[in-house]
């Protein structure tokens, strides 16, 4: 594999540039010194940024953008080889490094390196992270999936001691990285498309797990089944949260208020370690908590920086966000694209202030919504009424024989009041003549869905 020489920076092709993560691991090469160009299939937010720090951005992908100069091409993997700039790449003999390769290289120049991985609440969780980082004056690099406002994006370049990434485990991404202290929040079927199974994603995390030097840590959910075959025989010292066999830290005496953001009594073993509050709604993030207290307790972080890293910090983009009002209903939206995640945020927002509860869902790939099917149908069950958008194929071609219809007539049976439009402006309408005062709307999945929101509210 080509290494990328951080003493001597040159120039980097990122194809895909666009994306969350790509376009923060250019931001941070930009910041070394290095020249940077990309490609996108179109303009964004994040592409008028990167436009804004001097990275020369193409708004289309094609093999002109593959000139001479270039020293390494990164790529995502959702480019394949049939990518014209890819092909070019690859013909000009220039050097190919994938997007967690690079974020590999990059932790490895860091003292102290920190991957958050898990099937579900990573960004959440490494968003934590950073804000209780923050508040103790570490100044970390960080690296997140979603767009904190605490550092104005994806991306902060910081020192050079402490990197904080989120760890993908998709195609295996996450086995590319060097950290010296790893989370694993939970593990669950998903990414169906490319493991074979549970154990498959099972095996990879432990993988992931045997990353870890002798010198390093591993912060685990001991709620996991069978956590054991995750964490027996390794080199690095493991540090359990949760409610498990372990005992290590967890949550006592969990309180929710109005909005359903939860204070919680924090122990480890038979020690008590002092209150918290959040300001991020539901159980599932008592959980993110826990994770990032023990991460927090490891460094030796202060008990008041941590505190207040929680209390500044009220979310990221897209979980459970709270876009506005209208016509006395409130919108939200919302990340989840998996049973669980749907389970998690359903659960949330019946504690939330409503009347009826609407879920506006679009599923996620064709292959996670056949894999999952029935998974999916008892999750959206949750909500009083469930409107089904077309599934956001993403890198999918193939259907697979199935679409929403699918899904709304396994929902149905389970005696749910549900509804399937093809189209986003149907189903606008459909909700401005259906939603009373009072009543709560959630727009939820990893597609474009919450574009109905905005739209509802005019923006």
């Amino acid at each position: 594999m080509y290494k990328i020489d951080f003493t001597k920076p040159g120039r980097v092709h990122f194809i895909g540039v666009g994306g969350i993560s790509m376009s923060g691991l250019a931001a941070v090469l930009v910041d070394r010194g290095f020249q940077v160009s990309g490609s996108d299939r179109g303009a964004s937010e994040l592409t008028e940024k990167l436009k804004g720090i001097g990275v020369k951005v193409s708004e289309n992908q094609c093999a002109a953008n593959i000139t001479p100069d270039i020293d390494a091409v990164v790529y995502t993997a959702a480019i394949h080889p049939d990518n014209p700039e890819y092909a070019a790449a690859v013909a000009a003999g220039i050097p190919m490094l994938s997007r967690a390769q690079l974020l590999g290289q990059l932790m490895s120049n860091y003292q102290l390196p920190i991957a958050v991985a898990g099937t579900h609440g990573k960004t959440t969780a490494t968003s934590m992270a950073a804000h209780i980082l923050l508040a103790a004056d570490k100044d970390p690099t960080i690296s997140v999936g979603g767009m904190l406002p605490a550092i104005n994006g994806n991306i902060r370049v910081g020192g050079d001691k402490v990197f904080l990434a989120e760890a993908c485990e998709y195609t295996d991404s996450f086995l590319e990285l060097f950290p010296k202290i790893s989370i694993i929040l939970n593990i669950d079927a998903d990414h169906l498309d490319y493991f074979r199974d549970l154990l498959h994603i099972r095996n990879s995390f432990r993988k992931f797990a045997e990353l870890l030097p002798e010198d390093g840590a591993l912060i685990i959910n001991d709620a996991i089944p069978g956590v054991e075959d995750i964490t027996d025989g390794l080199k690095c010292r493991v540090i359990y949260y949760g409610d498990g066999p372990h005992h290590g830290y967890r949550a006592e005496n969990v309180t929710f208020d109005t909005l359903a953001r939860a204070s919680f009594d924090l122990k480890y073993g038979d020690e008590p370690l002092g209150h918290y509050e959040l300001k991020v709604p539901g159980q599932h993030n008592v959980g993110n908590a826990l994770a990032v207290l023990a991460l927090g307790h490891l460094l030796q972080l202060p008990a008041e920086a941590m505190r207040r890293g929680f209390l500044e910090f009220s979310g990221t983009a897209r979980r459970f966000q709270v876009l506005g009002e209208v016509g006395g209903v409130t919108v939200v939206d919302d990340y989840a694209h998996h049973p669980t995640e749907i389970r998690a945020t359903l659960t949330t927002a019946q504690l939330y202030p409503h009347k009826k509860l609407w879920c506006v869902f679009q599923p996620h790939t064709y292959s996670r919504t056949k894999a999952l099917m029935d998974d999916f149908a008892a999750a959206l069950s949750l909500a009083d009424a469930v409107v089904l958008a077309d599934i956001y194929a993403a890198r999918e071609t193939d259907n697979l024989g199935i679409s929403s219809q699918t899904l709304r007539d396994k929902t149905a049976a389970l005696g749910k009041d549900v509804y399937y439009f093809p189209s986003f402006d149907e189903i606008e309408n459909f909700l401005l003549e259906n939603c009373s005062p009072g009543d709560l709307l959630i727009t939820m999945g990893a597609g474009d869905i919450v574009k109905v929101g905005h739209r509802l509210l005019g923006k």
